[in-house]
């Protein structure tokens, strides 16, 4: 039986997210993929879907609808590959006991404000040219490491490059023998 995979969206969902085909291109063949989209997660509804409207929806509480809607949905541990957005729930949820065996989180923007990180395996990584991407010392107090990459910003989980980067590692979570 394949290892189930839970994807979570950016802000911006199914509505800009094309290159996320690509990462189930790679993975679907190797786990069970669960997708969900975090505005829908986090009953995201503006009437005008601009980035500062959609990024007020989920500070103003649609971040905290999200995780309480993954918990209620996802029982059995499981690995998750989070976008942005999605990364800060994911991390959210796990602190509330998402039950939850790695979490891959590329550019989780506001994971720095976090006091303690989640009691799994991490896997965070952040483009180098990132505004939101955490400080070394946030990384350190916390206990984390950052994977972080040259001449990238924000949306590097966008380049195909970086989705073979990051699919071939979780690959390798379910292709690898254990002796």
């Amino acid at each position: 039986m394949a290892e189930k995979l839970v994807v979570i969206s950016d802000m911006w969902g199914v509505k800009k997210g094309l290159w996320i085909t690509s990462y189930f291109g790679y993975l679907q063949q190797y786990y069970d993929i669960v997708f969900y989209d975090c505005q829908q997660l986090g009953n995201i509804d503006v009437p005008v879907s601009t980035e500062k409207n959609i990024h007020k929806a989920f500070v103003d509480g649609g971040i905290e609808t999200a995780v309480t809607h993954l918990i209620q949905k996802e029982k059995q541990p499981s690995h998750y590959l989070a976008f942005s957005t999605g990364g800060t729930i994911a991390w959210k949820a796990a602190l509330k006991g998402l039950p939850i065996k790695s979490l891959t989180a590329i550019s989780p923007t506001r994971v720095r404000l976090e006091e303690t990180a989640p009691n799994t395996v991490l896997n965070l990584i952040f483009g180098e040219c990132d505004a939101f991407k955490p400080s070394t010392e946030w990384a350190d107090k916390v206990g984390v490491d950052l994977n972080v990459i040259s001449n990238f910003g924000h949306q590097l989980y966008s380049d195909e490059k970086i989705i073979a980067e990051v699919c071939l590692n979780l690959l390798e979570k379910v292709t690898k023998k254990v002796v």
